[in-house]
């Protein structure tokens, strides 16, 4: 092993009798440390990886990421948090994420269950400000929360580590979940419902998770019928990487009225692009301007600051209905998830005989102000 052939202090000073560590040659002593569950070897493996990946290239990086992930579900629980990070650096810089995902998304899922186990026990134990990973003991947090009664005190450990090593995990499935096959797979597995239901349970309690689960919400080759009530017109398309409405809102308005489908002013090219594919520049403020309201089948708002996953199903597939905007609406243009490229194509113009069938059952848009109860 690597590990074994670097002198320890003391040793020679030539450096001709040093055989300098491979980022490859560490991950094989972090392998066979796991596999005899050897901690002192594991730490000083873990140690070297994490030294070498840094400065590793993309190719090599691409190289290791599964080899790293297949490490995860036997590693000690704090190290196994931070390999996930190493994992999701590999995803970033070409490892196969479909690869890399099942490991990464099981370690969140359990982060996630220890975090509300944290909170929900710290209520039970008085309330108060939740502790901050970044500058409070987790043995202080162990002591107020663990069960007097149980011996090992495993759920006050399992909450401890989760609410340690949430934003950990989160950075990590991040990385995997930016890649449109993870995402099929995991929405098709049912892993997705189960995180984004942890997720929505867990609220905003310190970690900020919103970004991950738009993320996870995110819609890939999804058909969405779009009925549009002024002109009785119908439009089937195809969502690609679309993860908030306010991008759905500029694409729609840009296919629908750019392709001259219908009337309106067609968005500015520049908030188009960044809709698509090009990147925010901080510096300035470009001005998407609203064509349209949003709204559910049964008269309900869809709202620019949800995901186009909030559209309903009806009849197999998601539909929305288009009415004139009651107010002027502008936003700063742009992708939430910048990670994420973002498209919509037509497919077909409904008959406009199918087209009035699907509005006659469309309910009317629900009063201004029973849309914000």
């Amino acid at each position: 092993m690597v590990s074994d052939r670097i002198p320890p202090p003391g040793g020679s000073a030539d450096p001709s009798d040093r055989q300098q560590p491979t980022l490859d040659g560490a991950i094989t002593a972090l392998e066979a440390a796991n596999a005899v569950a050897d901690m002192e070897r594991f730490d000083a493996a873990f140690r070297l990886v994490g030294g070498l990946l840094g400065p590793a290239g993309e190719r090599e990086s691409a190289a290791v990421g599964p080899r790293l992930a297949a490490q995860l579900a036997d590693s000690p629980p704090f190290e196994r948090a931070h390999l996930a990070m190493m994992v999701g650096a590999c995803v970033e810089r070409g490892a196969d994420p479909v690869a890399c995902a099942d490991q990464v998304l099981a370690g969140l899922r359990e982060a996630l269950t220890g975090a509300l186990l944290l909170v929900e026990r710290w209520k039970e134990t008085g309330g108060g400000e939740l502790p901050d990973p970044e500058a409070d003991s987790p043995g202080h947090a162990h002591a107020r929360i663990a069960d007097p009664d149980d011996p090992d005190a495993w759920p006050a450990h399992r909450a401890v580590i989760g609410w340690w090593t949430l934003h950990l995990w989160q950075m990590a499935s991040f990385a995997v979940y930016t890649h449109a096959a993870v995402r099929t797979s995991a929405r098709s597995s049912g892993v997705t419902d189960v995180l984004a239901e942890l997720i929505e349970r867990y609220g905003d309690d310190h970690h900020d998770l919103k970004g991950l689960l738009y993320l996870m919400k995110t819609l890939d080759d999804e058909p969405l019928l779009v009925l549009d009530r002024p002109s009785g017109t119908g439009y089937l398309v195809r969502m690609d990487g679309l993860t908030d409405n306010f991008q759905l809102h500029t694409l729609l308005a840009e296919l629908l009225i750019g392709g001259g489908h219908l009337p309106g002013t067609r968005p500015d090219p520049e908030v188009v692009a960044l809709s698509r594919t090009a990147e925010v520049d901080g510096r300035r403020r470009v001005t998407a301007l609203g064509a349209f309201n949003l709204l559910a089948p049964d008269g309900l708002w869809i709202w620019n600051e949800g995901t186009p996953a909030d559209i309903p199903v009806v009849d197999g597939v998601r539909t929305l209905v288009l009415d004139p905007q009651p107010y002027e609406r502008s936003w700063s243009a742009g992708r939430f998830i910048q990670q994420v490229p973002g498209d919509l194509r037509l497919e077909r113009v409904l008959a406009p005989a199918e087209a009035a069938a699907k509005l006659a059952a469309a309910a009317p848009a629900h009063p201004f102000e029973q849309a914000y109860r």
